[in-house]
């Protein structure tokens, strides 16, 4: 990359965003805040009314709130795998992208397992599952895993983000309080540019990088281990590991492009996210799309082709009662990715936008498929069972938590933004410099 190319973002570029806050942003977070606590009642009808209030029964014991927790676990290690490989493998282009992977990662992994509480019924016995826990249970290793993630990516995103925090706390030129000034003393721990921080800092970020892509590789492997180490028909596969986790890191790169156009709008961070940015991470949303036509052909075509009789009601069930469902989450939200970024001629920042939303919406209805009709279809044959009973149909307070969940997602990532800079300033500084390849002394602080 031509290093005249690059241009390097200063900390008081973004000044307005520490400085002051707009009415926009306000009417903006009071939305957001109003739907988490509408998600509120709903929980707490849940609570008072138990899970009857939900499309959930004896038969199909998990509905949309595991979808989600399956769907958010699964970008989560998506910005984890794309943001540590791109920071492991020095790729020139990562600087304008690889906040949104770092945050996107921490955001989704606090969110994801909230849906699994909302599953439990009795939540004053899940302290027992800490207590007493039992190694043979693949919940159990879904915690242990889960818990090792969290802490790892903590690590990492702190990591990254202490230069920007000595920038902040150094900036004479930022208007920002007292409290916010010693918030970010205290969390550049004393960091100074010194050729030595440097180069620890260095070494323990490659370090953290690799840790965190074979964490997220195990971790979702562990999470479709959950439903593939049982024998009910739909779930009994020995591909669902790679299967889960090649549509984890789809579905992350589909959301990584959605929050790159969004932040590029309201930041007007045109001159540093361009549609190279876009085109790069497309084409590996389009490579990961082929990846999981390619599973997904697998896995539905040993099913049809063994012809067990569970397997067969499954599929039938699928093509009949979920037809458009499935056409829309297998077929076109693969296809269009592929058409879109493999065909030069249509490939434009909106475009490539859209195919991602497309995408997103696609790997989310995935996971409804492979959640909901599975359980639909009853292992042993139940007798004189009520329709209500085995057919699934998410209700109000479902769909209110659901959104409640992703309100939060985007609160959080709006408050992300007054405490650091969009853009990462001190890894597009060092792209520049490695760009130039010149032999001169790099000054951190100007």
């Amino acid at each position: 990359m031509n290093p005249t190319e690059i241009k390097v973002p200063k900390l008081l570029d973004f000044a307005s965003i520490f400085e002051s806050t707009s009415r926009r942003w306000y009417l903006w977070v009071t939305l957001l805040v109003l739907l988490i606590l509408w998600a509120f009642y709903a929980l707490a009808m849940q609570i008072m009314h138990g899970h009857i209030v939900t499309g959930m029964r004896d038969n199909v014991v998990w509905g949309i709130y595991i979808v989600n927790f399956v769907f958010f676990m699964g970008v989560s290690y998506a910005g984890a795998l794309i943001g540590g490989s791109l920071l492991l493998f020095q790729a020139k282009w990562r600087g304008p992208v690889l906040r949104f992977a770092e945050l996107l990662t921490i955001i989704s992994l606090l969110i994801g397992p909230l849906f699994i509480l909302l599953c439990i019924g009795r939540l004053d016995r899940l302290p027992y599952l800490l207590m007493y826990p039992r190694i043979q249970s693949p919940i159990t290793w879904d915690v242990i895993a889960i818990s090792t993630d969290l802490i790892g990516c903590v690590i990492f995103l702190w990591l990254v983000l202490i230069r920007d925090f000595a920038r902040l706390r150094d900036e004479a030129g930022l208007k920002i309080s007292k409290w916010r000034r010693k918030l970010y003393t205290f969390l550049a721990l004393g960091y100074r540019g010194l050729p030595e921080q440097e180069k620890r800092l260095k070494l323990t970020k490659n370090i953290m990088a690799a840790m965190i892509i074979a964490i997220a590789i195990i971790v979702y492997s562990v999470l479709a281990w959950i439903f593939s180490v049982t024998l009910q028909p739909g779930w009994d596969s020995t591909i669902f590991g790679p299967y889960f986790v090649i549509a984890a890191v789809y579905s992350g790169a589909g959301v990584l492009i959605i929050i790159m156009w969004l932040y590029r709008k309201i930041f007007h961070l045109e001159a540093y996210i361009t549609k190279k940015h876009f085109v790069s991470i497309g084409v590996v949303m389009m490579v990961l799309a082929m990846f999981f036509a390619y599973f997904t052909f697998s896995e539905y075509l040993t099913k049809w082709y063994g012809q067990k009789e569970m397997d067969s009601k499954l599929l039938n069930h699928l093509f009949n009662d979920y037809y458009y469902t499935f056409l829309f989450a297998n077929y076109i939200s693969i296809l269009v990715p592929i058409v879109i970024v493999g065909i030069r001629k249509f490939r434009s920042i909106t475009s490539i936008t859209i195919a991602a939303v497309i995408s997103v919406l696609g790997l989310w209805f995935n996971r409804y498929l492979i959640v909901v009709p599975t359980l639909e279809i009853p292992f042993l044959p139940i007798q004189d069972t009520r329709p209500d009973w085995i057919s699934y149909s998410g209700t109000w307070v479902e769909y209110s938590l659901t959104l409640g969940g992703i309100a939060l997602f985007c609160l959080l990532f709006t408050l992300a933004t007054k405490l650091v800079p969009p853009i990462d300033i001190s890894e597009m500084e060092d792209i520049k410099s490695a760009s130039s390849d010149t032999n001169t002394p790099k000054t951190y602080f100007g």
